[in-house]
């Protein structure tokens, strides 16, 4: 019975269910604008982790460059990916917006993610 319990370690147990689903995810800024730094993908990191919280995910890793980052989120079974990615995307570039009004200038159109998601 203990080595049913060890190898389900680390999934999420809900009522009816067992699960671990973990997807890596990669967001690009529209047209591969060079904007983010340190400071923002520190900035970045906070925002993806309060959205995530609200969608009872789990940011395992993080980690960006200067037109890109790279995400790998565990999340339940009841949350699909598109809406995941859509939430995620909407906060995070509400966020920066406020906390650095000259990111809508450097961009070619306004806006901070491209559609797609890798």
């Amino acid at each position: 019975m203990s080595n049913h319990h060890e190898s389900l370690e680390g999934f999420l147990r809900k009522r009816h269910s067992v699960s671990k689903l973990v997807v890596h995810l990669i967001f690009t800024t529209k047209y591969r604008c060079k904007l983010f730094d340190g400071q923002i993908i520190a900035q970045l990191r906070d925002a993806f982790g309060s959205a995530a919280a609200k969608l009872e995910c789990e940011i395992i890793e993080m980690d960006g460059e200067q037109d890109h980052v790279h995400l790998l989120i565990a999340y339940p079974l009841k949350l699909g990916v598109s809406v995941m990615v859509n939430n995620l995307k909407s906060v995070s570039s509400r966020l920066l917006r406020q906390q650095n009004t000259h990111l809508r200038m450097q961009s070619k159109t306004g806006l901070l993610w491209s559609r797609s998601y890798f």
